[in-house]
């Protein structure tokens, strides 16, 4: 509002200029084209109209600019011939991809000088030449990272000559959290839009050590074939972003979202973000980019985490328990029982010291003693250096199956036979097509499945909430917990032999192992909250297990599982189930799944189901 008044009065007092004649029909033209569109972040309003994404009434000149396309443009037009008094606050100053677009559309050429030393200067310094998408690889232990995140680095005209891309920028959209915010507050804000979108633009070193080094993520790097023009003209709209706040909700009007709409300024004509009318998942959003023919070159960037366990992968037990006595002192560099290694051995062994030592001091302010371990296994490396570390590039995340997964299946509860249908909207559990994923890695969001038991008896058998689990293996070097959160409405043996549909939820934490090269074995204590109309409490507790081994095999990825829930109030609930996915295609499953569950509240119960499992965004 005081942006308008000031805009107001310079005209009233000072009108050296005047905006030029355009007659209405025009001006609605330009209001409805693209580009304009897209610099307005609007978006058709489900009851018809225009709504914008921007939730920032100082983003707006017009008073109804954020419904109104035709009167913002309007107001711009006016706003850019104030008297160049205004300085930098002056509207060519503040909204420079409007202003140039405006003059190139009206052949504008009596506009006002303003200087604008600012903007120049910042653009400067930017120098846009090129952009590259980035994708920091999922990261389960951050609930804003679950799912991946996407950001766009900004690379001047000598950057791949140079290789300096370490100097570039880094845009990026994210919540503005003010003050400290545990997880789950963290999670539920962001699912329910309790935080505001900010837009920044930082040095992309900055943000390289954030997902590469602290929260040890691989990154994948998207190099797309914009023009300079076009990558400039993206670069001065987030000029005018500046501060403007938006909504933020981690499913659909997100980081990844958010940049699509910048690729749409950049090259207008562009239709990104109708393909995401309801949840854009950083990966199909990365499907959408190179669909539309976006991308020229991919490059892969391992974590530091990924880069310690290659180096040393090759090394036996006793070989990394040296890697830990090295890292922990290197006093045991001269031990003679390790100089008495071999030494290409010794060489491997103190290359994975270094790495680890590096890995432990992530996010740590920086300690001297640490600094001289550091120090001086790197001069030993120096003296005796290890091969090149060459880490095979895995599977493009973007390959991977669609995120939306469609379920029908036939099987059989005791005597009774039913068909099951299902839907889930988000995105992977252990058994699904593996390509493009790590093993052991589970996250659903909104799962409903329906039954139809013979006799036409329809019901509810699950619904839920999210289901997510972290089955990272341990080994001699690093020793991650494994995790595992659940809620919703799920169908367990009930009295009389039926089945009572119960609100619950649970989690549990323990461990991983890799049993083999293609193999996990998990073991998880947990607890379980659960409304049962079956028992006389409200709410009953338990406590129990969760183990299992996971298998990803030539047909697809097999899972063998046991669970126990003991209830407080003496309900003993057991159950051991496998299940086998053949891979069809990418996008297409056939599951196998069998079950046998034991109760104290009826007979043990054994049920086979044969589903057929369709990945659709």
């Amino acid at each position: 509002m005081l942006k308008r008044l000031v805009y107001l009065a310079l005209f009233v007092c000072a009108p050296l200029c005047a905006a030029p004649h355009a007659s209405d029909a025009r001006l609605q033209q330009l209001a409805n084209e693209p580009f304009w569109i897209s610099l307005g972040h609007y978006e058709t309003a489900k009851l018809g109209g225009w709504r914008s994404y921007v939730d920032d009434s100082k983003f707006f000149l017009a008073a109804n600019g954020a419904h109104d396309p035709k009167a913002e443009l309007s107001a711009t037009l006016d706003a850019i011939y104030a008297p160049a008094s205004a300085g930098e606050k002056h509207a060519q100053c503040v909204y420079p991809a409007r202003t140039r677009w405006l003059r190139d559309q009206l052949k504008l050429t009596d506009l006002p000088a303003v200087e604008c030393k600012e903007f120049k200067q910042w653009f400067k310094d930017v120098a846009p030449d090129s952009a590259v998408l980035i994708f920091p690889a999922a990261y389960l232990n951050s609930p804003s990272s679950m799912f991946g995140h996407t950001l766009l680095r900004i690379d001047q005209a000598d950057v791949q000559t140079n290789h300096t891309a370490l100097l570039s920028y880094a845009i990026n959209f994210g919540a503005y959290i003010e003050g400290m915010d545990n997880s789950i507050l963290y999670a539920w804000k962001g699912l329910m839009g309790g935080y505001p979108g900010l837009f920044a633009l930082v040095p992309y070193q900055e943000k390289l050590s954030e997902y590469r080094s602290l929260e040890n993520r691989d990154l994948w790097e998207y190099r797309l074939n914009l023009t300079p023009e076009e990558t400039g003209r993206m670069v001065e709209h987030v000029w005018e972003l500046k501060q403007i706040r938006f909504g933020y909700f981690f499913f659909d009007e997100n980081c990844s979202y958010r940049l699509l709409e910048l690729l749409q300024v950049a090259r207008p004509g562009l239709q990104l973000t109708e393909q995401f009318p309801l949840t854009a998942i950083p990966t199909d959003t990365v499907k959408a980019v190179k669909a539309a023919g976006l991308v020229e070159k991919i490059d892969y960037r391992p974590s530091r985490e990924r880069e310690l366990l290659e180096r040393a992968k090759p090394l036996n037990s006793d070989e990394q328990q040296w890697v830990l006595q090295v890292s922990a002192d290197q006093k045991q560099l001269q031990n003679a029982d390790y100089l008495a290694q071999p030494k290409e051995r010794r060489a491997l062994i103190q290359d994975a010291a270094y790495r680890l030592e590096r890995y432990r001091a992530n996010g740590l302010e920086r300690d001297s003693a640490r600094s001289q371990r550091s120090f001086e296994l790197l001069r030993a490396i120096n003296q005796n250096p290890p091969p090149a570390l060459d880490i095979a590039r895995p599977g493009l995340p973007e390959d991977g199956h669609q995120s939306r997964t469609w379920q029908i299946g036939a099987g059989t509860r005791d005597d009774k036979a039913f068909a099951e249908y299902g839907l889930r909207m988000a995105y992977h559990d252990l058994n699904d097509n593996a390509y493009g994923f790590p093993l052991g890695a589970q996250i659903e969001i909104l799962q409903l499945k329906l039954r139809q038991y013979e006799g036409n008896k329809w019901q509810l058998q699950q619904l839920d909430i999210a289901t997510i689990r972290s089955l990272t293996p341990r080994n001699e070097l690093l020793q991650p917990w494994s995790w595992q959160v659940a809620g919703g409405l799920e169908r367990v043996l009930g009295k009389h032999g039926d089945e009572t549909l119960v609100s619950h939820v649970n989690g549990g934490a323990g461990g991983t192992w890799q049993l083999g090269e293609d193999v996990l074995g998990f073991a998880l204590g947990t607890v379980r909250v659960e409304h049962n109309n079956d028992f006389a409490e409200f709410v009953s507790p338990a406590a129990g297990f969760n183990t299992g081994v996971l298998w990803r095999n030539p047909l697809g990825n097999l899972s063998l599982e046991t669970k126990g829930d003991y209830f407080t109030n003496g309900e003993v609930r057991r159950s051991i189930s496998l299940n086998q996915q053949w891979e069809l295609s990418r996008n297409l499953g056939l599951r196998l799944s069998a079950q046998r569950e034991f109760s104290q509240l009826a007979s043990p119960q054994n049920e086979v189901m044969l589903e057929v499992k369709w990945y659709h965004y």
